[in-house]
């Protein structure tokens, strides 16, 4: 065990509820258990899975840190036991089950991506939340394969953008939908092939017409109401893959239709997976979609950076839903 600092300054919840919950404290620095490295961190993400543990509504698991955050990324400063001594100093990003609004945050190394030259470690921080979450879902769970069509909600939030990004990397066309023209617009800038303002349109009347046997993959964060809408725009034997239920958690679907067209209803969430479950995903991804990262090709897109200590800001930012791409947080004095 290489031993860390004392103190540091971390985002606790004062109770369930808004933004204002957010309180900055002095926490003792976590110590790093067997298999873990501390982090001394640069940058935290900020995903909608925060917001919804600040409202009381997603606690983390057993054993997690109570303070927000699921990613982070800066330098690894001391070792638990069974971590090899050359870890110390590498500069990394990790997906973590909490911990990530702090200056200081644990990670399984087993978790840990090492950070490029030329990837700032801002960006970083904006990719392990979203890259595992998208990739499982949507080439594991979802088994999307090039020359597919991929329909994907909310097409300017993190998850979006990086489907956009990912999608296009392997050979899908891309379809968003988006609240707004502006955040359509943004969308095809990022790199969809065609965006849909689910305000003004609707949107399985324009998937028909863009492609009249339908999506053959659909990344949903709504659920409730879309899901039937979802499987009336979806291809014969087309995969439907729902990560979050913002429109709600219960849904009345034509069981009828989707044997015929036989649709694959699938799901996952990430946080509470087990540590052997992530190491698998981390080792994939760093086999099958760092190297594009390494070579620039991959990039997060970035919306706004606020200091650690405006993490209700940030929230706020993220809960207007005017934001496009990720939002993150600066916690360490190296903020690039």
């Amino acid at each position: 065990m290489v031993d860390g600092p004392g103190t540091m300054t971390a985002i606790g919840i004062a109770a369930p509820g808004g933004p204002d919950m957010l309180v900055p404290e002095r926490r003792a620095v976590p110590r790093a258990r067997a298999g873990e490295v501390l982090v001394r961190v640069a940058f935290a993400g900020v995903n909608r899975p925060d917001v919804l543990q600040r409202l009381g509504a997603y606690p983390p698991p057993a054993g997690a840190s109570d303070i927000p955050g699921l990613e982070m990324a800066g330098e690894v400063v001391a070792l638990g036991e069974a971590v090899a001594g050359d870890w110390l100093g590498r500069r990394v990003c990790a997906l973590v089950t909490g911990g990530g609004y702090a200056e200081y945050c644990l990670a399984r190394a087993e978790h840990c991506l090492p950070v490029p030259e030329g990837l700032s470690l801002s960006e970083a921080a904006a990719l392990p939340e979203t890259l595992f979450t998208v990739w499982h879902n949507l080439f594991e769970r979802g088994q999307a394969r090039e020359g597919e069509t991929l329909l994907v909600h909310g097409g300017t939030s993190g998850i979006g953008t990086m489907a956009i990004k990912l999608g296009k990397l392997f050979g899908l066309t891309i379809i968003v939908t988006c609240g707004s023209d502006g955040k359509c617009d943004a969308a095809l800038a990022i790199g969809a092939d065609h965006a849909i303002n689910y305000r003004t349109d609707d949107f399985g009347a324009v998937v028909s017409a863009l492609t009249p046997a339908g999506a053959n993959v659909i990344l949903d964060m709504v659920a409730g109401p879309y899901t039937q809408r979802n499987l009336d725009c979806l291809a014969e034997d087309g995969r439907l893959v729902t990560i979050a239920v913002l429109g709600g958690a219960k849904a009345e679907i034509d069981m009828a239709r989707l044997l015929v067209r036989r649709h694959t209803l699938t799901g996952s969430t990430l946080r509470a997976r087990p540590d052997g479950f992530k190491a698998r995903l981390a080792e994939t991804i760093a086999r099958d979609v760092w190297p594009y990262v390494a070579d620039g090709r991959l990039r997060p897109a970035m919306d706004r950076i606020f200091p650690l200590e405006q993490a209700a800001e940030a929230h706020r930012r993220m809960e207007g839903g005017e934001h496009i791409g990720k939002i993150v947080l600066a916690a360490g004095e190296d903020q690039t």
